[in-house]
């Protein structure tokens, strides 16, 4: 796909599975909570209905593990018709506790890539979940001195990101996007008349699923974000 980055002044990166891991824990999280549970329901029951739970706490709960642990807890109740021992809600709030404490494990060329972008370009995190979770991995990532700017959304709609472009005095003909997610971060930015670049990472959670019939707009797919560096560093020095 042939794409003008020429333009771009400020880049702004998703951060769960974009600069660092953060799905695969969750998978793990779902496979330990599906074990504790065995004595109830199948693995498979366990899944659907720990995932039904989230969705309906999404807009009281909000994004991130917090809310997730909460999920968990009511799904277990629910699935055990009240019966689950105390035992087995003080071991998911450890799961959840392990999550939150889990290091920070940064995805391949990261920090080669800010390294290489930071001063040619003003770089922004906007990600979304709970914001002390996402500050806390953001300190332990050692990324912080590469941002000008973070800020942890509510959600990744288009009204969010406008709201917050308009905030921060940003062009959206100046501004690329960059994330794992077709659903958060890459529609809403084209929608708005931004543009995009889609960096998918090999877990994705079924909320953030997109069908086919909803790419109608063209995107920039990479398999790593070191490709990148193809194609801002080569525009930024043909300037």
């Amino acid at each position: 796909m042939e794409v003008d980055f020429s333009n771009i002044k400020v880049i702004g990166f998703d951060a769960d599975d974009t600069l660092w891991v953060n799905e695969t824990y969750f998978r793990e999280t779902e496979e330990k909570f599906a074990e504790l549970l065995e004595d109830y329901e199948t693995k498979n029951k366990v899944d659907q209905e720990l995932f039904k739970m989230e969705m309906d706490n999404l807009d009281l709960y909000g994004y991130g593990i917090k809310g997730f642990m909460l999920s968990m807890i009511e799904s277990a109740l629910d699935l055990s018709n009240n019966q689950v021992p105390q035992e087995t809600i003080t071991e998911i709030l450890t799961l959840g506790k392990q999550m939150i404490a889990h290091p920070v494990e940064l995805l391949d060329g990261v920090e080669e890539v800010l390294s290489k972008l930071v001063g040619r370009y003003r770089l922004i995190v906007l990600t979304k979940g709970d914001l002390l979770d996402q500050e806390r991995k953001l300190e332990r990532s050692g990324l912080s001195k590469y941002f000008h700017h973070v800020e942890v959304l509510s959600d990744k709609k288009e009204t969010n990101y406008s709201n917050l472009l308009e905030h921060l005095n940003i062009d959206v003909k100046e501004f690329l996007m960059i994330g794992n997610s077709l659903k958060s971060d890459v529609l809403p930015i084209l929608n708005i008349g931004a543009k995009a670049v889609h960096v998918p990472f090999h877990t994705t959670w079924a909320h953030e699923m997109v069908e086919e019939d909803e790419l109608v707009n063209d995107h920039l797919k990479l398999n790593s974000l070191k490709d990148i560096l193809k194609y801002l560093i080569i525009n930024e020095d043909s300037k």
